[in-house]
């Protein structure tokens, strides 16, 4: 059961916690596109370290393993920290205050 008792206070509430998506995309879009940037990032990190693993053979000295091995560390954790991230939906009073902003702009230019 909800401990907030208040109307006023369920509906503020309402406001700062429910989101809305104001990326300019449609819904269905962003769920298929969210999907496939995350896709895009892992399918990065492994590129980069195949192509890392790739320049070290059977045969290369301990040292170049050892290189190899600290490049991939690096390179991988530089990968996942640029890749991709999820811009955070917009709170709905801030969306609803926004909305309004415009509204009354355009009331006042016609």
């Amino acid at each position: 059961m909800s401990k907030v008792k208040s109307p006023t206070e369920k509906k503020r509430l309402s406001l700062m916690r429910d989101r809305r998506n104001t990326y300019g995309e449609s819904p269905h879009a962003s769920r298929k596109n969210i999907r496939r940037g995350k896709q895009r990032s892992h399918r990065e990190e492994r590129r980069f370290a195949n192509q890392v693993l790739a320049m070290v053979d059977s045969e290369s000295s301990e040292e170049r393993k050892a290189q190899a091995d600290a490049t991939l560390k690096a390179g991988v954790l530089n990968k996942r920290l640029r890749g991709f991230k999820k811009d955070p939906d917009t709170p709905l009073g801030e969306v609803i205050r926004r909305k309004q902003a415009k509204r009354k702009e355009r009331g006042m230019n016609s």
